[in-house]
């Protein structure tokens, strides 16, 4: 069983409940905080079978004078990054999981065991996300936004110190990962980016369909809501208590879109809806990214496809064969770096395919990263079922 943690949400939960409210008990609001992430979080994770720590890596305020906007929040108070960090072989590569947007580590809990019997793994919550701190987001421009988040997950690497790792990111996560991988290459071996955001502007990728869409009333409604900066997360906080029970309903049919068999079970759904709920309920803090680094459609304002040139990291893609990422993305990419580049496609999954195709993505990922595990095996052939493209 997964290692035990202690949690003050339980005591915070009935101390709550002991308070008189004006509001009738059925129109309450849920309460939620970092200890009930991290407790949902502990529930979810008693799934997994490898022991794990859970820390919070204390990344400081920032040195003097920092121009770095997550340094200077209102509070001056230090910054913590959620890690979970499971146990492992010794000599064991490291392999780092950082999770999309809407999401935090625990997405990942149906690949720890499977991924801790190679590596060392060790995921996180993204500043702003999870169970990690939730600074008040000041951020102007895309470059501010961007730094957000690579110089934050810099000072975790600092405080960490990890000096070499095979990084993972999935869609928003994949974009950061990448970004991270461009300003510190030194420290990456092998990058992994699974349904990765962010790699084409409305320039490449904006079909007529929705160019038309947006000279509608409903697209122009949408895009000013785009940029008024509302997120998914607003309607969830603002809906109180029937909150927890939408968050059920897209859960439920959001993970099993395309499963392999893998449907969640009463109990898993349970427990992935609560703690789905309690991080997307929580301050909002990392969020607030989205309209800096998209236009409305999820297009980049700054393409990784642009930087294709300037790659150091041996990359590899991972894609659900139902995945809204398009891969084609990955392939223009590719034609300009100068380091080998693999895309994968994973049969049965759409953009969740860690969750949905587990076997398969597991096989994927141990193929991409094959020269750290067997470098003997080299040059094995990809495992039945995924597809090269």
């Amino acid at each position: 069983m997964a290692e035990q943690i202690n949690s003050s949400a339980a005591d915070n939960t009935a101390a709550g409940a002991k308070r008189w409210s004006f509001w009738p008990s059925s129109l309450r609001w849920i309460p939620t905080s970092t200890d009930h992430i991290i407790a949902a979080e502990k529930r979810l994770l008693s799934l997994v079978r490898t022991p794990y720590t859970q820390e919070q890596v204390n990344i400081g305020t920032g040195p003097p004078g920092s121009k770095v906007r997550w340094f200077r929040s209102v509070s001056n108070e230090p910054r913590f990054i959620n890690t979970v960090t499971f146990d492992s072989k010794e000599g064991s590569p490291t392999l780092v999981m950082v999770h999309g947007y809407g999401a935090s580590q625990g997405f990942f809990f149906r690949n720890f065991d499977a991924l801790a019997k190679h590596f060392k793994v060790i995921a996180i919550d993204q500043l702003g996300w999870g169970g990690s701190s939730r600074p008040d987001f000041t951020c102007k421009s895309t470059e501010e936004t961007e730094n957000w988040f690579i110089d934050s997950f810099e000072e975790w690497r600092k405080a960490k110190n990890l000096s070499n790792f095979i990084l993972l990111g999935h869609s928003f996560g994949g974009y950061v990962a990448a970004k991270y991988a461009l300003k510190h290459p030194e420290h990456v071996q092998q990058l992994i980016l699974v349904g990765p955001a962010g790699f084409t502007s409305q320039t490449e990728h904006m079909s007529e369909r929705m160019t038309q869409f947006r000279a509608t009333w409903k697209g122009a409604v949408l895009n000013h809501l785009w940029e008024s900066n509302f997120t998914p997360m607003k309607v969830i906080r603002g809906l109180g208590p029937w909150g927890p029970d939408l968050v059920r309903k897209y859960t439920n049919a959001r993970f099993t879109a395309y499963s392999n068999g893998d449907d969640l079970t009463e109990e898993l759904s349970r427990l992935l809806s609560d703690y789905v709920y309690h991080t997307l309920a929580a301050k909002p803090s990392g969020e607030l990214c989205l309209k800096y680094i998209f236009s409305f459609g999820a297009f980049a304002k700054s393409p990784l496809l642009y930087r294709a040139p300037d790659w150091k990291v041996p990359t590899a893609f991972i894609y659900g064969h139902e995945d809204w990422m398009n891969y084609q993305g990955a392939q223009l990419a590719r034609k300009n770096m100068k380091v080998p580049c693999e895309i994968i496609r994973v049969p049965q999954a759409g953009h969740f395919v860690f969750m949905e195709n587990t076997s398969a993505f597991h096989s994927a990922v141990l193929y991409a990263c094959r020269r750290f595990i067997s470098p003997q095996k080299d040059n094995d052939s990809l495992p039945e079922g995924l597809v090269s493209v």
